[in-house]
């Protein structure tokens, strides 16, 4: 199995992601786009979104994103910086872009928005393992 069929087939059997609501919107080999609406079971004390929420999303992104080629593959190193705070009903997208590819470890940009602005930047460094996705 390779390419934008294995984030449907990863989305399938992740009952987090599913429980998040995450949306698949896009995706390419290599790069996946993500999206969901903040609820208010999500919110922190502050009635603000919890960080964890926007890095779960940015995480299914770069998930989906590292094991488009059709080698399983894992994060070893990810790190997140928020910008802007979020709301109950806000829709979030998350972008994972391939910035750096060598044989078996990949660095990764994701990007979420909120329209058109930038509340988090998430890096992310994929080992790709030898074992093929399949079926």
């Amino acid at each position: 199995m390779k390419g934008t069929a294995i984030p449907y087939k990863m989305l399938s059997l992740d009952p987090f992601s599913q429980w998040l609501g995450i949306e698949i919107l896009e995706c390419e080999i290599g790069s996946c786009k993500v999206g969901m609406i903040v609820r208010k079971e999500m919110l922190n004390s502050m009635g603000k979104a919890h960080g964890g929420i926007t890095y779960s999303l940015a995480d299914t992104s770069f998930g989906f994103s590292v094991n488009t080629n059709g080698k399983y593959a894992v994060s070893i190193d990810t790190s997140i910086n928020h910008i802007q705070a979020l709301a109950e009903g806000d829709y979030i997208i998350a972008t994972c872009s391939l910035e750096s590819l060598k044989n078996k470890v990949g660095f990764y940009i994701i990007e979420i928005k909120r329209e058109n602005t930038l509340v988090a930047l998430f890096k992310g460094v994929a080992y790709r393992t030898s074992k093929d996705w399949e079926e």
